[in-house]
C-alpha cells in the first residue's frame, strides 16, 4: 500500500557523507599506495567524486572524459601489449622445429617436490592450490619437520584468502599432501620438481637417483635459476624427460614460470611443463638453455649497474626509489633483500668469482677483464643476507624497507679503501644505466635465439 519512489538510480539523491572530502582524500592515498604510478585507479576515483558532487548527466559526461584520457594513454597501449604478449607465450616453438601445435602433454595426476627451502615450500603450496596431490621430500627428519611447519603455515594463510572467496583448500588429507624422507615414495609420481639449492654436484646426484627410482614416463624438472639443464640431464638415463621449471620467489605468488628445454628435451616434456603452468595459473614461457636463461640473465647486468652506482656515490634507497617511481613494482636492492643475497653469493662462489677458488692476485674490482664489484660478496661475508636474517633494508620482522645506517657507513669505508671519490648521481643516470642494461641484454638473448621473440622476453 506504499507509494513507489523513483526506481532509477539516476533519479535518487546521493547520500551525503559527514566529511566527504576527508573520505575521498583517504581513498586517494590508499589507491596511490596500492597502484603507484597507475593512471586508471586514480581516474576511477575522480569518476566516483564526480558522481557524488555533480548531477547525474554531468557526472556521466565527466566519466566519459576521464575514460577518453585513459583510452588514448601510453599506459593503455602498454597494458594491451602485455595482455597479448602473455597469450603469445602459449604458442611456443624451438629451433629444432618442435612447437605447441604438434606436441601433446602427459597427464599429471601426482607430483613430487624435492627440498623444502624457500622455493620448495612455495612450489608445494602452488601444487596443493591447483589440486594436484603432492609428495614433499627432504633429506632428513629435522629438515622435513622444519619444512612441514613452514608449508602448513603458508597453506593456512592461502586457505584463509580462499575462504573469503567461498573456496576451500584440502591440505590436511595425506592423500593430497604427504611429507617423507624416503626416495622410494616417488615411484609412482608423474612429475618431480627438484628445488634444492644451486649446487651442480648435488643436483646431478639427485637426478641420477631419480632416473633409477621414478617410472619411465615421469617428467624430471629442475627449479635451477641459472645452472646448465643439459649437464643436470647428463646424470640421468632419460635426458629427453629432463626440463627446467624455474619458479620465481615467492613461488606461490609470482605468476612467471620459466620453462627451459635442453638439447634432448622432448616436445612432450615441454608441452607437459606448459600444461603444469596453466594448472598452477602461471604464465609459462619456453626459453633456451644458457647461464641464467632469460629472467636472471637479464637481471645480472641490471643489478650489477645498481651496485656500480652505489660504488660511485648513490644510496640503495635512492636507486630503488628512482626505479619504483619509473614504474617497477620493486627496486633492485629491495628485490635482492627479499630474495636473499646468499643465493647470488653461492652462485658467484661456484663460478670462481669470489671465495676460496678465486685465483690469488686477482684485482678486487675486476674479473675476466671486466669491471666487477665485490660489494655484494662483502655484505654476505658480514652475514647480511637480507630479510631472511633481518639484516638489510628490512629490519628484523619488518615489511617496510628502511635506510640502513650500517650500510651507509660500510659504503663510505669501501670507497675510501678503493680510492673512489663519491659523486652526486642524478635520477636520469640511475634510470638509464639500470634500464638500458636490461634492454641490451634482452637484445643479446634474442640474437642468440634463447628466446623465440620479444613478447617472450617481456
Amino acid at each position: 500500500g506504499q507509494p513507489l519512489g523513483p526506481r532509477r538510480l539516476s533519479l535518487r539523491p546521493v547520500p551525503t557523507l559527514p566529511d566527504a572530502d576527508a573520505f575521498l582524500r583517504d581513498a586517494l592515498m590508499k589507491v596511490r599506495r596500492r597502484a603507484q604510478g597507475c593512471l586508471a585507479p586514480e581516474l576511477c576515483l575522480q569518476a566516483v567524486r564526480a558522481a557524488m558532487e555533480r548531477p547525474f548527466a554531468e557526472g556521466v559526461r565527466r566519466e566519459r572524459e576521464l575514460f577518453q584520457v585513459l583510452l588514448t594513454s601510453g599506459q593503455a597501449r602498454a597494458l594491451q601489449y602485455a595482455f597479448f604478449a602473455e597469450r603469445a607465450t602459449q604458442r611456443w616453438t624451438t629451433p629444432t622445429g618442435a612447437s605447441w601445435s604438434g606436441a601433446a602433454p602427459q597427464p599429471i595426476c601426482q607430483a613430487a617436490v624435492i627440498g623444502l627451502g624457500t622455493m620448495g615450500r612455495g612450489i608445494v603450496t602452488s601444487l596443493v592450490k591447483a589440486n594436484i596431490p603432492v609428495v614433499a621430500l627432504e633429506q632428513d627428519l629435522e629438515s622435513l619437520n622444519t619444512g612441514r611447519k613452514a608449508v602448513m603455515l603458508l597453506l593456512e594463510r592461502e586457505a584463509m584468502k580462499m575462504e573469503r572467496g567461498a573456496q576451500t583448500l584440502d591440505f590436511h588429507n595425506p592423500a593430497r599432501l604427504q611429507f617423507t624422507v624416503a626416495f622410494d615414495s616417488l615411484r609412482d609420481v608423474d612429475l618431480v620438481i627438484e628445488a634444492v639449492f644451486e649446487n651442480m654436484a648435488l643436483k646431478k646426484e639427485i637426478f641420477h637417483k631419480l632416473s633409477q627410482v621414478c617410472k619411465p614416463g615421469a617428467l624430471l624438472c629442475t627449479n635451477t635459476s641459472a645452472l646448465d639443464v643439459d649437464e643436470i640431464a647428463s646424470a640421468t638415463s632419460r635426458p629427453q624427460q629432463v626440463i627446467g621449471t624455474h619458479f620465481f620467489s615467492p613461488a606461490h605468488v609470482m605468476r612467471l614460470l620459466e620453462i627451459i628445454y635442453g638439447r634432448h628435451t622432448s616436445p612432450t616434456a615441454i608441452a607437459t611443463a606448459m600444461q603444469l603452468a596453466k594448472a598452477l595459473r602461471k604464465v609459462g614461457v619456453v626459453v633456451g638453455n644458457c647461464f641464467g636463461f632469460v629472467g636472471n640473465r637479464m637481471m645480472f647486468p641490471y643489478v650489477q649497474q645498481a651496485v656500480f652506482l652505489l660504488e660511485e656515490g648513490s644510496r640503495p634507497e635512492a636507486v630503488d626509489q628512482v626505479l619504483e617511481d619509473f614504474g617497477l613494482k620493486i627496486g633492485p636492492f629491495r628485490m635482492s633483500d627479499l630474495a636473499g643475497l646468499d643465493v647470488g653469493w653461492r652462485s658467484r662462489k661456484e663460478q670462481g668469482l669470489t671465495g676460496p677458488s678465486l685465483p690469488a692476485g686477482t684485482p678486487a674490482r675486476q674479473r675476466h677483464g671486466q669491471r666487477y664489484s665485490p660489494l655484494p660478496d662483502l655484505l654476505c661475508e658480514h652475514g647480511r643476507f637480507g630479510q631472511k636474517k633481518g639484516r638489510g633494508r628490512y629490519p628484523a620482522g619488518g615489511r617496510t624497507a628502511q635506510p640502513d645506517p650500517w650500510l651507509h657507513n660500510l659504503l663510505s669505508q669501501y670507497r675510501d679503501t678503493h680510492r673512489i671519490a663519491a659523486r652526486a648521481v642524478d635520477q636520469e643516470e640511475i634510470l638509464e644505466r639500470c634500464l638500458y642494461s636490461l634492454i641490451n641484454e634482452g637484445f643479446a638473448i634474442l640474437a642468440e635465439g634463447i628466446a623465440a621473440g620479444p613478447e617472450h622476453l617481456d
